[in-house]
């Protein structure tokens, strides 16, 4: 009987869960047997793992965050950490992994698959959306969700009071989330990493809004943007430490733009950074929905034999792409959208 390995690494999100069931289901109708790997690849390197059958994932559909723990451990910084996942994989008698992952996830499982020819499917995880090969990525969904909600609610208070209110959103590298959250929840000036707009644009536009009797704002700023003047100086993004696994954790450039906009418009300001809420709680339906066609694609690859393949969507179909085309590149966000944001504000 074939015994298939399934893994969540990187950063949580709502719809993990979902993903995990989905592919247990799958592989246990085709006859496999299926063990979780704890924490990421660094359970592969210390062989800790949770028994997956029908029973173990009854009722996780609905559950954010994920049952199988997760990190961001890279096994290609470690000088024994690749030889060491490579023998616990025959420990174990695995005949393949499926990883759930983002950028990084995906990145060592491709590097497995290419350097060793590691038996590994994918499956497209991340709140900022910016996996190359698949239209969308589990999480997303619900993290935009929970964004435009503060957004409405922000409005209230803002409008209350008068008030600029500058909103600090997830988004590394690009601006998925400020964008989209941006234009459903009615933000008045949306930056995004991509097309980083001057500071003295933004309070130009919040000086028009108040010189035309809108005396509030709402500004949403993705967490990788980098505050740009004029004069072509840029500052940022901030970081504020670097983990144990060599990646930066952003935030805190709401705010520094906050500050220049009062400095600059003399209009009062305030912060709020959503930060993990984002990415925790229950997933939204189409998350849901999303994670569970995903995770069933994945374990038909993995039946297949399809190893160096991940599971993508595109248009409304299930497909499958290489994990060298999935992060090969970053995807951003399109002009389309940040001309959108634009006009409607």
């Amino acid at each position: 009987m074939s015994f298939v390995g399934v893994l969540t690494g990187g950063g949580d999100c709502p719809g993990l869960n979902a993903a995990i069931r989905a592919i247990v289901r799958g592989s246990v109708s085709r006859g496999y047997e299926v063990v979780g790997i704890l924490h990421g690849w660094q359970g592969l390197v210390e062989g800790e793992t949770l028994p997956l059958d029908r029973r173990a994932v009854a009722g996780i559909l609905p559950r954010g965050g994920t049952i199988l723990g997760t990190s961001s451990y890279d096994p290609f910084r470690e000088e024994s950490g690749v030889a060491a996942i490579l023998e616990t994989s025959r420990k174990l008698g695995l005949d393949g992994v499926v990883a759930i992952g983002g950028e990084g996830t995906l990145g060592v499982a491709h590097r497995l698959h290419a350097e060793h020819g590691y038996p590994v499917v994918g499956v497209p995880k991340t709140i900022d959306n910016d996996l190359g090969g698949t239209d969308v990525t589990i999480g997303f969904d619900t993290a935009v969700h929970v964004c435009t909600e503060a957004l409405d609610r922000l409005h209230t208070t803002a409008e209350s009071h008068n008030r600029v209110m500058v909103v600090e959103v997830m988004g590394r590298n690009t601006g998925w989330i400020a964008a989209a959250a941006g234009i459903a929840g009615g933000a008045d000036v949306i930056l995004v990493p991509e097309v980083p707009s001057t500071i003295e644009d933004v309070c130009d536009h919040v000086r028009h809004r108040h010189d035309d009797g809108k005396d509030f704002s709402i500004v949403v700023v993705a967490e990788g943007y980098q505050l740009t003047r004029r004069s072509g100086e840029q500052e940022g993004p901030v970081v504020q430490e670097v983990d144990e696994y060599g990646y930066a954790r952003l935030g805190g450039i709401g705010r520094v733009v906050a500050d220049e906009i009062e400095r600059l418009t003399g209009f009062e300001t305030r912060v709020t950074v959503l930060g993990h809420v984002q990415r925790g709680g229950t997933p939204t339906a189409r998350d849901r929905f999303l994670a569970t066609r995903l995770g069933l694609r994945a374990a038909e690859l993995a039946a297949a034999g399809a190893w160096g393949r991940m599971a993508a969507v595109r248009g409304n179909e299930i497909s499958d792409c290489s994990l060298e085309e999935a992060t090969l590149r970053r995807r951003s966000v399109p002009p389309g959208w940040i001309e959108a944001s634009r006009v409607v504000a």
